[in-house]
């Protein structure tokens, strides 16, 4: 199995995410050993962004770490188990909230598919960037 940054690059819809986590330099740490639960926005998320918002990112790499940090929780936390929370602490060490009533739900993004395996974690597609306060 791959890890998660092979299993994005794969997947072949995560191409905004890969080329960001290569930006802020966290390839290495996702590439790591976890395990990690990632909350992974499609392109189609990053397009959903107003214009010049990616691009402007990748020039702030401390505000690219802060957001792609916010999208990634410790530990490998399936579906199963995140039905089940409120809310979970990320990386970038404040919380989402989690909302299991009508599908899943993390903040304002709808969870789209669910427990994409990977060797150090799991990945959940999600249809909305995630913004930290």
């Amino acid at each position: 199995m791959a890890n998660i940054v092979d299993t994005a690059v794969n997947n072949g819809s995560f191409n905004t995410l890969v080329a960001a986590i290569q930006a802020a330099g966290l390839v290495d740490t996702l590439k790591g050993p976890g395990p990690f639960t990632v909350f992974a926005p499609t392109d189609e998320a990053f397009n959903k962004l107003p214009a010049g918002t990616v691009d402007a990112l990748l020039q702030d790499i401390p505000k690219l770490k802060k957001i792609l940090t916010y999208h990634v929780v410790s530990g490998k936390v399936l579906a199963a188990d995140v039905v089940k929370l409120k809310t979970a602490t990320t990386v970038e060490g404040s919380d989402v909230k989690i909302d299991a009533s009508n599908g899943v739900k993390i903040n304002d993004a709808t969870v789209a598919a669910a427990d994409v395996a990977a060797d150090n974690g799991v990945i959940h597609v999600i249809d909305t960037v995630l913004i930290p306060a």
